[in-house]
């Protein structure tokens, strides 16, 4: 999970660096933790739908930059519009290679 602001991960990320990226939430994000509990204990209610915690082994496709609100967001691929830094985490060079998404 990332602390930087846009500044300092753009001089550390350059655009086509490999992360996980999750859109939603984090899978240690209590929503998460609750959704996998009940999906494993056959207590999901069907309004809940698909789970939060969507992963993306993906590659970055954007500098980095500040919201309004001066929340620093990335654009990675397979997914449109930016998605927070502290939902992205850089995969390091020498993890085994996977195909990107």
């Amino acid at each position: 999970m990332s602390s930087l602001n846009a500044d300092e991960w753009n001089a550390r990320y350059p655009v086509g660096t490999r992360v996980v990226a999750y859109p939603f939430v984090r899978p240690e994000d209590p929503v998460a933790v609750a959704y996998r509990e009940r999906a494993a204990t056959g207590t999901l209610p069907p309004a809940w739908g698909s789970d939060p915690c969507r992963t993306l082994d993906t590659v970055t496709r954007s500098p980095a930059w500040a919201l309004g609100d001066g929340t620093p967001v990335v654009q990675v691929k397979g997914e449109s519009g930016g998605i927070a830094l502290h939902h992205i985490d850089p995969v390091p060079a020498d993890a085994e290679a996977r195909p990107a998404a």
